[in-house]
Formats: structure tokens, sequence, C-alpha cells
């Protein structure tokens, strides 16, 4: 994996990528202080469907904030995150939220419309930002029924940063990428909210993609498709740390290419990390 990421052969001599794929720990940008500008905040709030029900005491999403979700499949994380972008309405309980909304949904939407002509915009304001980066010109005069998984994941992620919001809901945007895809669109995102003085709220089962772009975790809880309980939202640590004990992992930091990398059930440095009750690396 190291030798993939590296884009390197070192016993050939031979270098298959002109750059490496870098993992690095989130840097320390000034902007990775918590703001105390709460732009949405929930309470008590209860949300039942289909027998499925949710729950999520109390928690906010800032000014500069972005905050990853973690979670099985069928505990509520899609659930939460169309309340927030007002597409359903909560039951009980309140969400206070002074911001515009751009939402990327779960399910993607495909249509005879060509690629150009729907990104349009993003192609005006954002094409060094946005265009460019996800590699999304060589598809432009395709229409999106035409697209690969991947490609019109893509085209929806440029869509959803184009609309003018104050808060971007992205609902597993690394869906159908490959490692080298999902890196950049983390980074892409990641840059854009920190450039245009923004806020994001992403739901992801990549760990390493939600590591990468995340300041602050949601922690889903609960028995999937019965009862979902959102804790948080959590500083890094201790999010991580309760969402990898409830899986009877632990997590280190791979020396050479920084990427989070799972220890071997019982080894030395798992047994380690669990007394210290350091479930996620530092």
């Amino acid at each position: 994996i190291n030798t993939y990421l590296s884009g390197y052969l070192k016993q050939e001599n031979i270098r298959f990528r002109d750059k490496k794929i870098d993992i690095s720990t989130t840097p320390g940008h000034e902007k990775n202080i918590l703001s105390d500008d709460i732009i949405v905040s929930w309470n008590n709030i209860e949300k039942t469907l289909d027998g499925f029900k949710l729950d999520a005491s109390k928690g906010d999403i800032r000014k500069y904030d972005v905050v990853g979700i973690l979670g099985e499949n069928g505990i509520g994380k899609t659930t939460f995150v169309k309340m927030i972008a007002g597409i359903i309405k909560q039951d009980k309980g309140d969400i206070n939220k002074t911001v515009s909304v751009s939402y990327k949904p779960q399910y993607l939407k495909a249509s005879d419309k060509l690629v150009k002509d729907i990104l349009k915009e993003t192609i005006e304001k954002y094409k060094n930002e946005i265009i460019l980066p996800l590699e999304i010109e060589p598809f432009f005069n395709r229409k999106l029924n035409e697209l690969s998984g991947g490609e019109l994941q893509r085209v929806a992620i440029a869509l959803c940063l184009t609309n003018d919001a104050d808060l971007y809901l992205f609902d597993e945007p690394s869906a159908y990428l490959d490692v080298e895809q999902r890196l950049i669109v983390s980074k892409i995102i990641k840059d854009f909210v920190e450039k245009h003085d923004k806020s994001s709220l992403v739901v992801d089962h990549d760990i390493v993609f939600i590591d990468y772009i995340s300041k602050r975790l949601i922690v889903f809880s609960g028995k999937p498709a019965r009862h979902g309980l959102l804790g948080g939202p959590f500083d890094m640590e201790k999010g991580m740390n309760k969402f990898l004990s409830k899986l009877n992992i632990t997590m280190r930091r791979d020396l050479e290419s920084k990427r989070p990398r799972i220890n071997k059930l019982n080894s030395q440095k798992d047994l380690e990390q669990k007394k210290e009750g350091k479930y996620y690396y530092v």
C-alpha cells in the first residue's frame, strides 16, 4: 500500500505516478480553532420513520467547522443530514438554523442533460478550484445517464460546492471513488470550506477520508434499522476513541506514509493502546 501511495517501485527504480499521494496529519490552520459562532444547533430531536427511531440530544455546527459523521448502515446518519438540510422535519425537538444549506444526497439522480450544461456556473466560477482537480473536463459533452458511478459522484460534488451556501452537506461523497480520487475530493472540500469561510457536515464510511477532512466528529450508536442515537460533536480524539472502541479495534499512524492503520487484533500495539484507552492514534 505504501508503494502504491508513493508512486515509486524502489527495487526496480520505476516511478508510475508523477507525485505521491500525501496522507498528512491535519495541518495547523488558524481556522482549525473552534469558533464561538454557532450556525446550526439541535436540542432533543426525535424522528420516527418506518419503525426506526432517531434520537439526538444536543449539539451544534459552528462557523469554519467541518464535522464528520461515523456510524453503521441504517443507524440514522442520512435521516439526520436530511433534517439539517430541511428535506424532512423532526417529530419532536428543535433545530435552529441561521444559514443557507447546499446538500449532496447519498443516492445520485442521472438525466439526459449534458455535464457542461449542469456545471455551467461551476466552469465559469471555479474551473481551477473544482473542475480541473476533479478531472471533470474530459466528459463535459456526455449525458449524466452515460456516466459511471465515480464520474457522476464528482459532478454531484462539484454542483454542491457551486451552490451559494454557508453550510455544505455531503452524504457519502467518497462512494464509487478510488483511493486517489477520495483524497483529492477530501482536499477540495476542505480547502473550499476554509478559503470561502464556509462550514461542512460530511457522512462517510471511509475512516481515512473522515480523518483527513474533519475537525470534529459525530458518532452514531444503537441498533441498525431500529434505533439510532447521535453523540457529539466530539473533538477528533474523543470521537474516534468512542467509535473504534465499539468496533474493538485500535489504529496507529504509519511511520512512512502517515496513513491510519488498523492494528492486528491482540497484537502488542493493540493491547497497549487498549490498556491506555487510546484506540485512536494521536
